[in-house]
């Protein structure tokens, strides 16, 4: 049974940082590219970062270059998004997704001050 798990989500005030890990089971990780997507009552969900299968190759949206950095390990079929210097707008829920696969409930980061 596919299976995505997303943690490291919280309350962190403009500027801070936090890590997401999201850890996949039920299906061959290593031979999918996965995604990080993020979703608030506000905006239209939007990718924020994708990642391919072999960690070779990264993309990032506009709003988040320079700040996030995607990564996975495929020995622990495990997929990560550091956030560094968050803003007021990254605040959304965040979940991971691979494409024809799946996706998690995610978790939900509160930018605030």
């Amino acid at each position: 049974q596919v299976h995505f798990e997303e943690s490291g989500g919280g309350l962190v005030q403009p500027g801070g940082s936090l890590t997401l890990s999201c850890v996949a089971s039920g299906f061959s990780f290593s031979d999918h590219a996965m995604n990080w997507y993020r979703q608030s009552t506000e905006k239209k969900r939007e990718l924020v970062a994708a990642i391919s299968s072999n960690n070779a190759d990264t993309i990032y949206a506009d709003s988040v270059k320079g700040r996030f950095t995607i990564s996975r390990d495929n020995a622990k079929n495990t997929l990560y998004l550091q956030m560094n210097n968050l803003k007021v707008e990254d605040t959304a829920l965040y979940y991971c997704d691979a494409a024809r696969i799946g996706r998690g409930q995610g978790t939900q980061v509160t930018v605030s001050s």
